[in-house]
């Protein structure tokens, strides 16, 4: 086992086990629930410096809440572009994991290298649906 992959399967696991950061990217929802409960860290970065929560497929507001529920934090940020998970989703267009985000207390208002809102993020690439709930989450 890769020793960046030590300590993510929680003294459990199969030695091909990739980590709770590989299987949050992966989307593998009853993976990353096992990891957890077998005591992963959610907030341990991989490798690349990246926790669980901002490598996840952000189109899998599942893995979202359980990374939440187990005390990931919502609102870390990439030091290079200072986006955190809310940008990647807004930009994504993934509204379910917006609202987890969100709602786990994600701050909207925090804005990346170069000046964007998520708010900014989703106007770009036309999430409108997102565009309105950020709005009214601003109060706007």
């Amino acid at each position: 086992m890769p020793e960046d992959d030590k300590g993510t399967l929680g003294g459990g696991g199969s030695g091909g086990d990739a980590g709770l950061a590989s299987a949050a990217a992966r989307g593998q929802v009853e993976k990353v629930r096992q990891l957890l409960e077998a005591g992963a860290d959610p907030n341990r970065v991989n490798r690349f410096g990246r926790r669980p929560i901002q490598v996840m497929m952000m189109g899998s507001a599942q893995v979202a809440e359980l990374l939440l529920l187990h005390g990931a934090e919502p609102n870390c940020t990439d030091p290079a572009t200072l986006t955190r998970p809310v940008h990647d989703a807004a930009r994504e267009g993934f509204l379910d994991t917006l609202v987890a985000l969100h709602q786990a207390g994600a701050r909207l208002d925090v804005r990346d290298a170069w000046g964007r809102l998520p708010v900014d993020l989703a106007q770009e690439r036309g999430h409108l649906n997102i565009v309105r709930y950020l709005r009214a989450a601003a109060g706007d």
